[in-house]
This record gives structure tokens, C-alpha cells and sequence, in this order.
């Protein structure tokens, strides 16, 4: 199994603990790897959405995940990938959303696969590799 990035979704499906696939993917990745990565942006979306939920328990819960996490900046060199990414998507008439996009490119700077239940999100981008813990097979 390949190192990997998880996307916001795949995150947030492991923080409920409901999909048995995921959780049983997951855990196998955490034996092999030692612990997720995943980026700031996800860190971002998450934390944003449980504050706006008020929802402390979860966010108390979520920073102590992160904890055990490798949670990867968000650097100039990305956001310049995630740029360049933005205007092919515009040019050709793609998905163009700045967090999928900053995402992905944090996977293709760190050469990681991504991992996330909207691969169709991703396909058009070149060298990206995605993976779907719900359905795809493992690696």
C-alpha cells in the first residue's frame, strides 16, 4: 500500500467510524504507514465545520487526531501547482474548486497518492493517483 494523502471526506468518514470498509482500509494503512496525512486545507475544512456546528466534544476530538497525524503546510510552492491546476481547469471547462485543487496538489508536491470518495473531482489532473477506500482495491 503507497504512502497517501487523505482527502476531507476520507477523514471525515474515519472520524465517524460508520463505513466498516474505510475504518478496515484505514486501519490496515496505520499499520503499514503509521499514521495518516493528510493537508492544512483538510484541517481547515474540518475545524471550520464542526466550529460552525458548535460541536466541541468533536472538535477537541478532531485535534487530538491531528496530533497523531501528519498534517502537511500548505507552501508557496503548492498554492503555485494549485494556480496552474486552476487555470487548466478553467481553460477546458473543469472542476476548478480551490480546495480540491489545493488538495490535490499537495498530493503531486509530495508525491502521494490521494485518497477520496470524489475521484471524478481529480481525474483530469496529470500524475494525480487517487483511491477510493470505499470501493477500489487496495494496493
Amino acid at each position: 500500500m503507497e504512502k497517501a494523502i487523505l482527502d476531507t471526506d476520507t477523514v471525515s468518514e474515519i472520524l465517524k467510524g460508520k463505513n466498516s470498509r474505510v475504518i478496515d482500509r484505514a486501519e490496515e494503512y496505520l499499520t503499514i504507514h503509521g499514521q495518516f496525512s493528510f493537508s492544512d486545507f483538510t484541517r481547515f475544512e474540518i475545524t471550520r465545520g464542526l466550529k460552525a456546528k458548535g460541536a466541541i466534544t468533536q472538535l477537541a476530538r478532531f485535534d487530538g487526531f491531528c496530533e497523531n497525524c501528519a498534517v502537511l503546510p500548505v507552501r508557496p510552492e503548492i498554492l503555485d501547482l494549485a494556480s496552474d491546476l486552476w487555470a487548466q481547469a478553467r481553460i477546458n471547462g473543469l472542476p476548478a474548486g480551490d480546495a480540491d485543487l489545493i488538495i490535490a496538489a499537495t498530493a503531486l508536491f509530495n508525491r502521494m497518492i490521494l485518497v477520496t470518495g470524489n475521484s471524478p473531482h481529480f481525474r483530469w489532473i496529470p500524475r494525480l493517483t487517487t483511491l477510493d477506500w470505499r470501493s477500489g482495491p487496495m494496493s
